[in-house]
């Protein structure tokens, strides 16, 4: 119970965080977004703003490891984990009309929380990576389309925020889940090409 109520806290203060960035995220903001004076907020978090920022990050964290990143190290298929994750990225970032606080975060904060986003989106590269690898990637084409898809979803997040179009990030996740559908018929194509080979007399 004490778990719950302090993680729907969280996300009310996350959505300040949002809205307003990091600096602009009043003591007051937060009392109106969680409905607790300001006396309940630091028995909460008696180090500030700051510590709330670190649990939100963590919150935000937990989501992508339960939902996106131990599914995508434990699922086998290739198109049912793809076609997880970037349902889960879309239902997360609610189609684009949701900014990611880990990137907001890492343009505004400087070195604050750096250690967290780092973490976060190293993990989220490399088990895409690994994910890629298992479904007949290579290892370098895996790391790289990882890397593409990591940043490409990002970039839309900020295009469709900047052009308050959030149909841009829709595109830009039907464009991202062509280039695998492409490459992934490339790799098989490949490798059907290297069995051939193989089995030539």
């Amino acid at each position: 119970m004490v778990r719950r109520n302090r993680d729907a806290v969280l996300g009310n203060i996350a959505e300040v965080f949002r809205r307003h960035g990091y600096e602009g995220a009043s003591l007051g903001r937060m009392t109106a977004a969680t409905g607790l004076g300001k006396g309940s907020l630091y028995n909460f978090f008696p180090d500030g703003k700051e510590q709330m920022a670190r649990e939100v990050l963590a919150h935000v964290h937990r989501w992508f490891e339960e939902e996106i990143f131990r599914p995508l190290e434990e699922i086998v298929s290739p198109d049912h984990g793809l076609q997880r994750m970037f349902e889960s990225v879309e239902t997360y970032f609610q189609s684009g009309r949701r900014i990611c606080l880990m990137g907001l975060f890492a343009l505004e904060t400087e070195d604050t929380f750096s250690s967290q986003i780092r973490t976060y989106f190293i993990r989220w590269e490399e088990v895409m990576g690994l994910f890629l690898q298992r479904s007949g990637w290579g290892e370098r084409e895996a790391r790289d389309l990882a890397e593409d898809i990591v940043s490409g979803i990002q970039g839309a997040l900020v295009l469709a925020q900047a052009r308050r179009e959030p149909d841009v990030f829709a595109r830009r996740m039907d464009a991202l889940r062509l280039r695998l559908q492409v490459s992934q018929q490339a790799s098989d194509a490949r490798q059907s090409g290297t069995r051939d080979c193989l089995q030539d007399p």
